[in-house]
């Protein structure tokens, strides 16, 4: 369906939607509380705790039976308020997702559901971490994670540190649970080579201590700077490292 639109083509009209929703909605600065965005675009959100998965959008029907109906976000369980948060923003993402077909030019009736469920979910991510604001903020802070999920609260960590792959500089990122790699993606090369010994070394120091491990290194690695953030919690040890491409 996108196989014809370039990854930048389609961040930009993810962006721009995005932007468009939250100038709509009265959203000015972060932290952006999906909720609020929701109740600026007049949709309304209700829960449903029994319900098995964590957010689906449905149009209501209007009493009288005429009209397109109200736009709904019926919200189930979430064991945390930042997955709440996302789901909120993933529905919203849904009832609109139509803007961004229209943006790249792709007839959104014929589309797949996949393809849909993709714009949603990128949809969500830009929602919570707007390109403009995030891009400020993590510059002014040196990316520094646990600064930007205080500006960001109502975003996760892991949620974060996979946006700072939509910026720049080339990064590798990598999510670590209970002491295994779960995750790791580059924003300049599609397969990122496995840890390397100062990756490794700064993921375990932080594992250890529970503190912010901060390297620079060697450029002839291929890596400038290494950083890796605890995020622990009693029953759940969790690391993310952030690791800067040395440039050429």
């Amino acid at each position: 369906m996108f196989s014809e639109i370039s990854g930048e083509e389609f961040a930009a009209a993810i962006d721009a939607c995005a932007a468009e929703l939250l100038w709509e909605a009265g959203v000015v600065e972060p932290p952006i509380d999906a909720l609020d965005v929701a109740e600026g675009l007049q949709l309304i959100v209700t829960r449903d705790y029994a319900m098995p998965y964590r957010g689906r959008f449905v149009r209501l029907a209007e009493q009288n039976g005429e009209g397109g109906g109200l736009g709904t976000i019926v919200v189930g369980t979430a064991e945390r308020p930042e997955r709440e948060q996302w789901a909120v923003a993933h529905e919203i993402g849904e009832s609109v997702a139509y803007r961004v077909f229209e943006r790249l030019g792709v007839a959104f009736d014929e589309s797949l559901p996949t393809a849909r469920e993709q714009v949603a979910n990128r949809l969500a991510n830009a929602i919570l971490l707007p390109r403009r604001w995030f891009a400020r903020e993590g510059r002014e802070c040196g990316w520094d994670l646990l600064a930007l999920k205080e500006r960001f609260s109502t975003a996760s960590h892991e949620l974060i540190a996979r946006r700072m792959l939509d910026m720049r500089p080339g990064i590798v990122v990598t999510v670590c649970d209970h002491g295994r790699i779960t995750w790791r993606r580059s924003n300049v090369t599609a397969r990122p080579p496995s840890l390397l010994a100062e990756e490794r070394a700064a993921w375990q120091l932080c594992r250890r201590t529970g503190l912010t491990a901060d390297e620079f290194i060697d450029a002839q690695s291929g890596l400038e700077r290494v950083r890796a953030w605890a995020v622990h919690e009693p029953e759940w040890k969790r690391e993310i490292l952030r690791s800067e491409i040395a440039e050429l």
